[in-house]
């Protein structure tokens, strides 16, 4: 496994604990001291969810959405693999068939609202002794200059280790060309999550195979991706980063693994920093719950609620400015499928 450096610009955390450049304990754990804001928060504005909405496929499980629009079409990029590939009697095996069989696909709508139209297989395992070889999964979809860039996690060939790499094309429907090698980080390392800056930096979260959350930095998509934060929430295991910027601060949506930052496991919980690499709970840090209500008057609790992104149909893209959409993968009565869920006004 690759020695991450704790070396953070121009600090350095241990444990969670800042240390200041001149080396003296600042004595303030990097998930302390919650960020305070004004207006409803996120989970208060979340509106009731079209019956008919998102994405779907029969005899598919369908997780890990990434939304962007091009002119005035939106396209979804998702995960899905075969039902039956896992073991439906356990609430985290039923879904591991996505090691041997995800596949990135990609669907379109005219609103981010959806009902989403399957189009096309995007990336699925290209075999030989490729890194992802065996299969592609968790898609995050983002724009650097006049490129599409397509950030996820594959699995060789004979392998239990996830890697993150990319692929990129001119037009959203591709050809998408593929790097050849994986993005050197942890020995196991998934659930990437990248923000591109305006001069086409990225930084670029992502979790081990414990559920740690590290984050890694490249002055370009391309680039060489270096170190710069180390298990940013020691206090528990998190997981399914999505990164965003707005009105000067960073932001990191994820799903609290084990409820030790909401107080509900699995929930959707809130991070926040000013440079992208010391990171606190933001106020209120809750996100969302595994309670939908529907246009209808319905309304349910779903088994697993998990791989949240966050939209901006401002901008047509996720990473900058107030999220208008909130897009989550949901697993109900043993089925999954994707979720878009409008963000109302503050």
């Amino acid at each position: 496994m690759l020695a991450l450096p704790l070396v953070c610009l121009a600090a350095l955390c241990f444990c969670g604990v800042c240390v200041a450049e001149d080396g003296k304990d600042t004595g303030i754990p990097s998930w302390a001291n919650a960020a305070r804001t004004g207006g409803r928060p996120i989970i208060d504005r979340l509106q009731p969810i079209p019956c008919d909405s998102g994405f779907r496929q029969d005899g598919y499980f369908v997780w890990c959405g990434a939304l962007i629009r091009v002119g005035k079409q939106y396209h979804l990029f998702a995960s899905r693999w075969p039902e039956g590939t896992g073991d439906p009697k356990s609430l985290v095996e039923i879904l591991h068939g996505y090691r041997k069989h995800s596949e990135i696909v990609r669907a379109i709508a005219d609103n981010p609202i959806g009902p989403y139209k399957f189009q096309e297989v995007v990336l699925s395992g290209r075999g030989d002794n490729f890194w992802d070889g065996q299969s592609c999964h968790g898609p995050k979809i983002v724009r650097v200059n006049n490129k599409f860039v397509l950030f996820y996690q594959g699995i060789a060939r004979n392998s239990p280790l996830r890697k993150i790499g990319y692929a990129w094309a001119d037009r959203i429907e591709g050809p998408w060309q593929r790097c050849d090698r994986e993005i050197p980080l942890t020995e196991d390392a998934n659930n990437p999550a990248p923000y591109v800056g305006p001069d086409g930096s990225v930084l670029l979260a992502y979790r081990t195979r414990t559920l740690v959350m590290h984050l890694a930095k490249a002055n370009a998509f391309d680039g060489d991706y270096k170190p710069v934060a180390e298990n940013i929430f020691p206090a528990g295991m998190l997981e399914d980063p999505d990164l965003y910027f707005v009105d000067g601060q960073y932001h990191m949506i994820v799903e609290d693994n084990q409820g030790l930052l909401t107080g509900s496991a699995r929930h959707g919980g809130h991070l926040v920093s000013q440079d992208g690499i010391r990171w606190k709970p933001y106020d209120p840090v809750k996100v969302y719950t595994h309670d939908l209500k529907w246009t209808d008057g319905t309304s349910w609790t779903a088994t697993r609620r998990e791989r949240p992104t966050m939209f901006n149909d401002l901008t047509g893209a996720s990473g900058n400015g107030n999220p208008t959409h909130l897009i989550t993968g949901v697993l109900h009565k043993g089925h999954s499928w994707i979720v878009v869920q409008e963000i109302g006004q503050k």
